[in-house]
């Protein structure tokens, strides 16, 4: 399972804007850097893993690239955040990273945009290896920005549902929800009242609820964030409609805002052993793939069951599908190597062998239609959940922005005040929320 460092790292991301990056970079490339790929040379690798079982999981990836490019060596440099990658980045120089890897999708927009990363395309087509056929849907979106793909996955996230076999059948439910409708009926039927609280809660739907963010919500509504002209259209899909107001009848009806509140309160973290989840204070939990083998560690006294997150009713024909985030690496334009950087992604992002033995050590999704289907996969049957939901066409990730994730800090924002009461009309508040969002990425360019 991913470590904590790095959950908390994509967690922080997501309710934080993080500074914007340098606006202008030298050395971008067409694809033919000045470097021979095929000479003694030595480049600087950067990533955020930083748990003893990464970072020996990163050291093994880099070792069979090695192994395969005897001539070129890999400079290994753990637990680097975005802040001091990008730092680097603007700096350059022989220590400065020529390949780094974020767990910020979210910052994709930055780092293309800002011409920090080089746009991979031409090296892509040099190689001749369409990111189209490559890469599940969601992740070949969420690496690029405006036509520039400045990025290539790297591993990845899938959002799922997680419920306690146990509760279900203590409540007469034998198969997990599929529907909105067939997971709020759940929901309240797995709730049990005790006093002015709760000896089990069914689902805790507040949006500070965990991972419970609204674009992990939404991934299941499908919306469009932006319009073509890049204007937000949060105000216009009835998506967003959609998910707002199921999720704010949820908890009404399963005691109300302050009531879950009061709950959440005193609840485990998301990251420790006493995990609601794991204590079975919560019976069903929307979480992503490394949630599984946390749970299995705490040894809790139920048996886990995992599935595709519920959607909504008139999109039943869709079950199957999730919410898609992960990890992205790109190479730096002030890198001098940028020939041999390419041979480390190439190897990293599209060698099926390689994903999947990483993917085998860091127990998250592999990050390429070939390596999801690989027989060298090893994982517990549940964890197949995840990896349909990769490969799914129909799952969603959340766009890149120049300004990177502050639209979403911005839509959560609403979504705190939406299901708290502050804000009591939905279509005002989301035409309010729209404005915010393109003022602020109108002010970042």
């Amino acid at each position: 399972m991913p470590g904590m460092s790095r959950k908390a790292a994509v967690a922080l991301a997501a309710s934080a804007s993080i500074a914007l990056f340098a606006t202008a970079c030298t050395g971008q490339s067409d694809g033919g850097g000045s470097d021979d790929a095929s000479k003694e040379q030595t480049i600087n690798f950067w990533h955020a893993w930083s748990a003893p079982g990464e970072v020996k999981a990163v050291k093994s990836m880099v070792a069979g690239f090695e192994k395969a490019h005897p001539n070129i060596h890999v400079n290994v440099v753990a637990n680097m955040t975005d802040d001091k990658i990008n730092q680097a980045l603007r700096a350059g120089g022989d220590k400065a990273p020529d390949v780094i890897s974020s767990f910020t999708t979210n910052n994709v927009g930055k780092f293309c945009s800002s011409g920090a990363l080089v746009d991979l395309n031409p090296f892509f087509k040099k190689a001749d290896i369409d990111p189209e056929t490559t890469f599940p849907k969601a992740m070949n979106e969420y690496t690029q920005f405006d036509g520039n793909r400045c990025t290539a996955p790297l591993l990845g996230d899938a959002y799922g549902l997680y419920y306690n076999k146990t509760a279900f059948e203590k409540a007469g439910i034998s198969s997990p929800p599929k529907t909105w409708s067939e997971f709020e009926k759940d929901a309240k039927k797995l709730t049990v009242t005790k006093g002015d609280s709760y000896s089990q809660l069914g689902f805790m739907p507040n949006y500070h609820g965990w991972e419970s963010t609204t674009e992990h919500y939404f991934g299941q509504f499908s919306p469009t964030y932006f319009d073509g002209g890049g204007k937000s259209n949060v105000a216009k899909d009835p998506a967003f409609t959609a998910g707002f107001t199921l999720q704010k009848k949820l908890v009404d009806e399963l005691g109300g805002f302050k009531k879950l509140e009061t709950y959440r309160s005193k609840l485990g973290d998301e990251w420790g052993p006493k995990h609601p989840f794991h204590t079975g204070q919560v019976a069903m939990q929307l979480d992503g793939e490394w949630r599984l083998g946390m749970a299995e560690e705490a040894k809790p006294g139920f048996e886990i069951g995992v599935a595709p997150l519920p959607v909504p009713d008139d999109q039943a024909d869709q079950y199957g599908k999730g919410y898609i985030t992960g990890t992205i690496a790109g190479i730096a334009a002030t890198s001098k190597k940028q020939n041999a950087a390419w041979e480390f992604i190439k190897y990293m992002t599209t060698d099926t062998d390689a994903v999947v033995g990483f993917a085998n050590d860091i127990h998250n999704v592999p990050s390429t239609l070939a390596a999801l289907k690989s027989p060298k996969l090893k994982y517990d049957p549940r964890f197949k959940t995840f990896l349909d939901i990769a490969s799914n066409p129909n799952s969603t990730t959340t766009p890149a922005s120049i300004n990177g994730g502050t639209y979403l800090v911005t839509l959560q924002q609403f979504g705190y005040d939406y299901e708290s009461g502050r804000t009591k009309d939905l279509k005002a508040g989301l035409e309010s929320t729209a404005k915010q969002i393109d003022t602020d990425i109108a002010q970042a360019k």
